[in-house]
C-alpha cells in the first residue's frame, strides 16, 4: 500500500526512480503481447455473442464493479440476457467456475473471489469466473443457451479475447497518478490508450474531465451476518475496507456524518480471518464495504453492517451506450433469422 500512495503523490518519489529497469521490461513485455495479437501471431477468441469489456488503465480501485452492475440493470431493462465473466482475483477455484441460480451452497466468496460473488447476488445474471475467459463465455453459453451478451469485468488488457465495446473507468479524485507505468507508476497501459476505447467514466468530478462522470450513492445499511437491510446502531464505530482505494469508503462515511474511532485499511481482495478484528474493541459496530462483507459472513457478529453502493450516470450516457450498441443489436437479430432459416 505504500508503493500504491507514492503513485498518487504530485511529484515522482525519489525511490521510485530505482523502478525504472523493471519499467521498461513491463512495458517491453506488454507492447509485445498487444501486438502479438494486432498482426495475427496469436488467436483472440470471438465469442458467438456480443462482448463488452469493463476495465481501467490504472492499478487500484476505480469503482468498476459498481459501474458493471448499473451496466448490467440497465441491458436488462433494454431487453438483453446478459452474463458476465470475471478473472477471480483471490479466488481458490476450482475454475471455470459458475454462478447462477443453481450455484451448490458450499460454494461462496472464497471460491469465486469477492467481486463476482457480489456481482452474481446484486444483479441476479450468471457470472463465469476464471482466468481464461474462453472458457467462461463456453461454459456460460453451454449452461445458458439464451445468453445474447457478455460483459466482462476488467480484462481490458485481456487481449486474448476480442471485444465489441470497451469502457474505462478512470477515478476522478486521483486520475493516472504520476503517469508512470508499473511499477514505477499505476498505469498498466499509456495514458493515449484511453482513445482508442469506446467509452470513458470517471468516478466523481474532478479538476480534469476523463469522460462521462457518475456518482457512487450509498443506500441503506445491511446486516453482514444476515445481509437484511437494518438500521445502524448508534456509535462507537471502526471501520473497514479491502479495496482498491480503501480512503473512498472512509470518506464516504465522513460524508454521511459519521466518525469512526478507527479505520482500517487494508490490501484489495484481502482475504479477512476472524482474527484480523480480534484487536478491534468487541463494543465497537464494524462499518464495511459491501465487497467485504461477502468474505466476513461465515464469521460475523451481529453488530457487523456494510453499505451498499450504486453508480449513477446522466441519461445522456445511456442515449449515448445505446447508439452504440444499436449495430450489435441489428447483428444479432441477423444472426438468429439466419439460424431460425437453417
Amino acid at each position: 500500500m505504500a508503493l500504491q500512495r507514492a503513485w498518487y503523490r504530485p511529484r515522482l518519489t525519489w525511490w521510485l526512480v530505482l523502478l525504472l529497469p523493471l519499467q521498461a521490461l513491463f512495458v517491453l513485455l506488454s507492447n509485445l503481447r498487444r501486438w502479438s495479437y494486432k498482426i495475427g501471431l496469436k488467436r483472440a477468441y470471438r465469442a458467438p455473442v456480443p462482448v463488452i469489456v469493463v476495465g481501467n488503465i490504472s492499478v487500484g480501485g476505480t469503482g468498476k464493479t459498481p459501474v458493471t452492475q448499473a451496466l448490467i440493470a440497465w441491458l436488462k431493462d433494454q431487453g438483453w440476457q446478459p452474463a458476465i465473466i470475471s478473472r477471480g482475483y483471490g479466488g481458490q477455484g476450482p475454475f471455470p467456475l459458475l454462478l447462477d441460480s443453481n450455484i451448490d451452497p458450499a460454494i461462496n466468496a472464497r471460491n469465486s473471489g469477492d467481486e463476482p460473488w457480489l456481482l452474481a447476488q446484486r444483479c441476479q445474471v450468471p457470472v463465469a469466473v476464471g482466468s481464461n475467459r474462453e472458457q467462461s463465455i463456453k461454459l456460460l453459453l453451454q449452461q445458458h443457451p439464451q445468453i445474447n451478451l457478455i460483459v466482462s469485468d476488467d480484462g481490458l488488457q485481456h487481449y486474448a479475447l476480442a471485444r465489441d465495446l470497451e469502457l474505462a473507468v478512470i477515478d476522478a479524485e486521483r486520475g493516472l497518478g504520476n503517469g508512470w507505468r508499473l511499477p514505477m507508476g499505476p498505469l498498466r497501459e499509456p495514458q493515449h490508450r484511453l482513445q482508442q476505447v469506446d467509452l470513458v467514466v470517471q468516478n466523481g468530478t474532478g479538476e480534469h474531465c476523463w469522460g462521462w462522470p457518475f456518482s457512487l450513492q450509498a443506500g441503506i445499511w445491511h446486516q453482514v451476518a444476515t445481509q437484511q437491510p437494518m438500521p445502524l446502531p448508534p456509535p462507537p464505530y471502526v471501520a473497514v475496507a479491502g479495496i482498491g482505494h480503501p480512503q473512498r469508503f472512509f470518506t464516504t462515511l465522513r460524508q454521511l456524518r459519521i466518525e469512526p474511532a478507527a479505520c482500517y485499511p487494508f490490501a484489495d481482495h484481502y482475504a479477512y480471518q476472524a482474527s484480523d478484528f480480534a484487536s478491534m474493541p468487541a463494543n465497537h459496530t464494524v462499518l464495511m464495504t459491501e465487497k467485504d462483507a461477502a468474505k466476513c459472513r461465515s464469521f460475523a457478529t451481529e453488530n457487523w453492517y456494510y453499505l451498499p453502493v450504486q453508480a449513477k450516470f446522466e441519461h445522456e450516457f445511456w442515449l449515448q451506450l445505446q447508439q452504440l450498441l444499436a449495430p450489435l443489436a441489428a447483428q444479432q437479430q441477423v444472426a438468429i433469422s439466419t439460424e431460425a432459416n437453417g
